[in-house]
């Protein structure tokens, strides 16, 4: 209940001062608006160039290997470890 009336004591408070320095309040945006823009576009011209950079360094590297692949005793055994495993985590939970 206090938040609330402390809100409204400052929103009252806000637009009273809003209406008493309303040319103050139009310098400061005015002042704010060519900073935002000059702020603004150097973080853009700095991603701009980042993903640049990335995107030709991209397409100078090696190009990608294959994935190895595993032999049919490989399989066979990874299965049996597997089986083995599931049955070792089943008797543990009883």
């Amino acid at each position: 209940m206090t938040a609330l009336i402390g809100g409204l004591a400052a929103l009252a408070l806000g637009l009273i001062g809003l209406g008493i320095w309303w040319k103050q309040f139009l310098n400061l945006l005015a002042g704010s608006i060519p900073l935002l823009l000059l702020l603004g576009g150097a973080l853009a011209v700095y991603l701009g160039f980042e993903e640049a950079k990335d995107k030709f360094f991209k397409k100078s590297e090696a190009p990608a290997t294959e994935a190895p692949t595993a032999s049919d005793s490989d399989v066979e055994r990874y299965k049996a470890e597997v089986d083995r495993l599931k049955a070792e985590i089943e008797e543990l939970k009883k």
